[in-house]
């Protein structure tokens, strides 16, 4: 995600505009000394003869990457300040971290957090441990540029910062999930620069959340005691202290409560043991889960889970699944020559430390059978080079089943193809089962790093969803060659949309949807009858060819089952240009003045 700075944004030292393709020449420059790998060797994973032979151990040791602090560990700042300088602008490094905290109260820590670096309380509510001090995220390794802080996170902690607001500046697949902020929230970096998020779920910010130059946003069932300002698309969901309804002027989507929603799992201790926490499902949700005491939800032992390390096998990870077990990723680098088949209902898949998969020769990564209530969280999965027809498959091709009373969720899973090196995928997320929940993704094709071009990277779809009664909240999808969303499933369901075409586009011809200039951004497949979304935004920035034309972001059946609510497009600086906002409606984006033109209401 690179855009350039706005007219309505609160004013800030901004530097001169640069290409995404010089951004990341830069950022790979600057990640070039990133710290070897630290996957485990193959020699870790047990023989085919042992693991068909003998039953997998559930529990086990979270590895060296998952770091453990409890009040009285000495030297806790030190630590944190090793991470980041090995993780401050390793942008496509391998290093791979989760920082775990202890209940209780620690005095006078800032954590800085660079890439692949989570960190996250272990109470069961995040008023158990305080952090009086900060969790920061800044741009000073990007010249201020806050536009390529991804992959990094915030989970389950009260803070109370030194200065009386925290920094938090990020850019795509950056959750900040179960916070308490005793004080103020910036989501802008030091000095007012670029910035491109983000999202925030089931958290409660005591004072104001100010997101001066974030050109867009989503908070989902949370409260918060005010906010600052709107740049071009900011969408709330079940937010207590939400700003009231009015796109485009100032550009805000509210929703009085979220449809459906169901929290993501995650790791607490439960005296000396650690359990995993599966919250319940939720329906018109409105406001945190925590802020009236514990939680209502179930917990697994540790015990129930398959403790995977670097350099598993799939064959193993799948012996693991069949026996029973879930799966905890410990933070690291997978490599799939099958795909991991989650077949059982109620299966957990929990990831730490950005734990990645990679699948090899073709293969579809993880493939999730048509059953009741598997949870897939907290991992990334980044594109092989060999082309794999999907990377993430929810159901099978056909699935029926009504998932409505205990759907599959899908919680801040990324997937990337291209940036870390070559990478090809002709679909990458596709949901076949009914009722899934999609809660927060970054679905991107790479616009720089190592193994970037037009068909170096090939990926065609985004996100496909052929199942019914789907639900996606926080989409955020990027850069494809085709269709970046592709809806063909009934009664589907986004609350919210963030969207950039790709950059790299060779020509006009290169983009031609048969008689159509340019493929939608979101397409609802022409068959459907009903569907709906709020709050949809998508840009464009032809860097190879500024000519090039999209005559929409959108396009959907004209048919009143079919509903979309504050959609806008942009032409970042001019190059390239949208004719309408969706299908023949809505006015042309003009020359190189990075205005929105605005759709209210469709039909």
């Amino acid at each position: 995600m690179f855009t350039p700075p706005t007219e309505s944004s609160t004013p800030r030292t901004v530097r001169s505009p640069q290409r995404r393709t010089v951004l990341g020449a830069i950022a790979v420059a600057a990640a070039a000394p990133a710290i070897a790998s630290l996957t485990t060797p193959a020699s870790a994973d047990p023989s085919p003869r042992t693991a068909a032979a003998d039953a997998l151990p559930g529990g086990g040791d979270l590895g060296p990457n998952v770091i453990v602090f409890d009040p009285s560990t000495a030297g806790i700042q030190t630590k944190l300040d090793d991470i980041f300088k090995q993780q401050e602008s390793a942008q496509f490094g391998t290093g791979r971290y989760a920082l775990l905290f202890k209940p209780g109260t620690y005095n006078g820590l800032n954590a800085q957090l660079g890439f692949y670096t989570s960190i996250a309380g272990l109470g069961l509510s995040p008023d158990d441990t305080t952090i009086n001090g900060d969790v920061t995220v800044d741009a000073g390794w990007f010249n201020g540029n806050a536009t390529q802080n991804f992959w990094r996170s915030a989970e389950n902690l009260a803070l109370k910062p030194v200065s009386g607001t925290n920094r938090w500046a990020v850019a795509q697949a950056a959750p900040f999930r179960r916070m308490h902020i005793k004080g103020d929230l910036n989501l802008a970096p030091n000095g007012y620069g670029w910035a491109s998020g983000g999202y925030i779920a089931d958290s409660r910010i005591d004072g104001a959340v100010n997101p001066y130059s974030q050109q867009q946003w989503y908070t989902r069932d949370s409260t918060i005691g005010g906010w600052g300002n709107a740049v071009w698309n900011m969408v709330f969901s079940g937010v207590e202290g939400a700003p009231g309804q009015s796109f485009p002027t100032p550009p805000y989507t509210t929703l009085d409560t979220t449809p459906v929603s169901r929290e993501k799992p995650f790791l607490y201790l439960d005296g000396a043991e650690y359990k995993v926490f599966l919250p319940e499902q939720r329906t018109n949700a409105r406001g945190t889960t925590w802020g009236s005491g514990t939680p209502r939800g179930t917990s697994l032992p540790l015990s129930q889970f398959y403790v995977a390390q670097p350099g598993v096998s799939a064959a193993t990870l799948n012996a693991a699944l069949a026996q029973g077990l879930n799966l905890l990723l410990t933070p690291g680098i997978y490599h799939l020559d099958a795909s991991v088949q989650v077949d059982r209902a109620g299966a957990v898949v929990l990831g730490l430390g950005y734990a990645t998969l990679i699948p090899d020769n073709g293969v579809t990564a993880m493939k999730v059978a048509d059953v009741d209530g598997v949870r897939l969280a907290g991992f990334l999965i980044d594109a092989g080079p060999v082309n794999s027809p999907t990377l993430l498959e929810i159901g099978p091709q056909g699935a029926s089943t009504d998932h409505s009373a205990n759907p599959i969720t899908v919680q801040d899973v990324f997937v990337r193809i291209g940036g870390a090196g070559a990478g090809k995928a002709t679909t990458s997320i596709v949901v076949n089962s009914r009722h899934t929940i999609v809660d927060h993704t970054w679905i991107w094709r790479a616009d720089h790093g190592e193994g970037v071009g037009w068909e170096t990277n090939r990926a065609d779809y985004g996100f496909v969803v052929n199942g019914d009664d789907v639900l996606a909240t926080g989409l955020f999808v990027e850069h494809f060659n085709k269709y970046d969303v592709h809806w063909l499933g009934e009664r589907g369901r986004t609350v919210f949309f963030q969207n950039e075409k790709a950059y790299d586009a060779p020509n006009q011809a290169s983009v031609q949807d048969g008689n159509v200039k340019g493929f939608a951004a979101y397409k609802v497949a022409d068959s459907v009858t009903a569907h709906e979304g709020w709050g949809l935004g998508s840009y464009c920035n032809f860097t190879s060819d500024s000519t090039i034309r999209q005559d929409h972001g959108f396009a959907a059946p004209n048919t009143p089952g079919v509903k979309f609510h504050d959609l806008l497009v942009v032409s970042l600086g001019g190059m390239g240009q949208y004719e309408h906002v969706i299908n023949d409606i809505g006015a042309a984006t003009s020359g190189t003045t990075t205005v929105p033109s605005n759709v209210v209401s469709y039909p």
